[in-house]
């Protein structure tokens, strides 16, 4: 499955979450270092998801950019 994450910058590091998986978050020094661990996460998420017999959501978040004017 394909999940939706946003990554955003902080102050020090970047920090990852999936809209469709609530809770399922991560952090990383680089967007490279903080996409491979929201994918471990993601992973993590799911196993311990099965583990407790509950269901794996399906992905449905729609990500988008918009421009906005600026006056």
């Amino acid at each position: 499955m394909k999940y939706g994450i946003v990554i955003e910058k902080a102050a020090n590091n970047y920090a990852a979450y999936v809209p469709d998986l609530p809770g399922c978050i991560a952090t990383g020094e680089s967007l490279e270092e903080t996409e491979e661990a929201i994918k471990q996460a993601i992973q993590f998420h799911i196993e311990g998801l099965l583990e407790d017999g509950l269901p794996i959501p399906e992905p449905n978040t729609v990500l988008l950019y918009v421009e906005a004017a600026i006056s």
